[in-house]
């Protein structure tokens, strides 16, 4: 039997994959969580290059949040993301979710990208 580790590996280069078939030259806006922070980062797949990053370990952000570890942290990261996204020229992504459930913060950060201008 596969361990979690192994497990997750395999769940989000399957999610990739499937990305990468109908992502037509857009970037991808690939998420992480920890138990403990949130981290967004846009990257051109084509050209191996993180457009837009953001993450609550950002100074500006990390100090008006109680902990990193909610759907508020996850929708002020999106919010942020989506400010550094249109600010390098980018509108259109597509959401790469890695091996996590789009649910909860997840959920949370995609939806305040799409407020903040991202269209996917």
């Amino acid at each position: 039997m596969a361990s979690r580790k192994e497990a997750l590996a395999k769940r989000a280069s399957r999610v990739r994959r499937q990305i990468k078939a109908v992502a037509n030259g857009r970037p991808r806006l690939s998420v992480h969580r920890s138990s403990k922070n949130i981290y967004a980062q846009i990257i051109d797949d084509v050209a191996g290059v993180t457009l837009a990053a953001a993450s609550t370990l950002d100074a500006g952000l990390r100090s008006t949040l109680k902990t990193g570890a909610d759907k508020g942290a996850a929708a002020a990261v999106g919010k942020l993301v989506a400010e550094r996204a249109t600010a390098a020229g980018v509108s259109e992504v597509v959401f790469d979710r890695g091996a996590f459930v789009y649910h909860g913060r997840i959920k949370a950060l995609a939806d305040a990208a799409r407020e903040g201008g991202l269209s996917f």
